[in-house]
């Protein structure tokens, strides 16, 4: 396994057409915030890092597409989702998340070594088996980080999916180029 401090192999990196993100503690810190409005409406909240969601949004300036595969269906994953232009946004019940991806690649003609995937616990093991480039949160669990080929320093929820896009990005040639556009588009 490579730690963040590491490189991704860039013959690894080059093949990847598609980036899947699960949501719970590795998009958020794996915590919900549930209650309810004075009309007895159940509302959920959940805290997402702003640095984490430009970097899905430069993989997509990088030419790469941009999933959200989650084990549960919560509106505020939805909502941020919308937010950041991503329309593969998909909410399994029960965490069946290889039947969604299954068909999101064969939708998309993308082969399992073209994906890369980062998780932080045992619902992502039947995607994360399969993928080309497997990355855990820097809190995973043990089956994750067993299995991963990276591993970020920096917990789900608090910087790790950046610190992957930004690696994935660098191990592609295209992280400077990426950046500059973005500033340069808005200079």
């Amino acid at each position: 396994m490579t730690r963040s401090s590491d490189p991704i192999n860039p013959e690894i990196a080059a093949r990847i057409k598609l980036v899947i993100f699960d949501v719970d503690g590795v998009l958020t810190d794996a915590g919900v915030y549930i209650g309810a409005t004075g009309s007895g409406e159940t509302a959920e909240l959940k805290r997402f890092d702003i640095q984490d969601g430009v970097g899905m949004k430069m993989l997509v300036w990088g030419g790469l597409d941009v999933a959200i595969v989650s084990g549960r269906v919560s509106e505020a994953t939805s909502v941020r989702a919308r937010e950041l232009g991503i329309v593969e946004c998909h909410q399994e019940p029960d965490a069946h998340k290889l039947k969604v991806v299954e068909a999101l690649l064969e939708r998309k003609q993308i082969a399992w070594d073209e994906v890369a995937m980062i998780g932080d616990d045992i619902p992502d093991l039947a995607v994360m088996r399969r993928v080309g480039l497997k990355a855990a949160v820097g809190n995973a669990t043990a089956p994750v980080v067993a299995i991963a080929d990276w591993q970020a320093t920096k917990l789900g929820g608090h910087g790790a999916a950046r610190e992957f896009c930004d690696a994935l990005l660098a191990a592609r040639g295209v992280l400077d180029d990426v950046i500059e556009r973005y500033v340069q588009e808005r200079s």
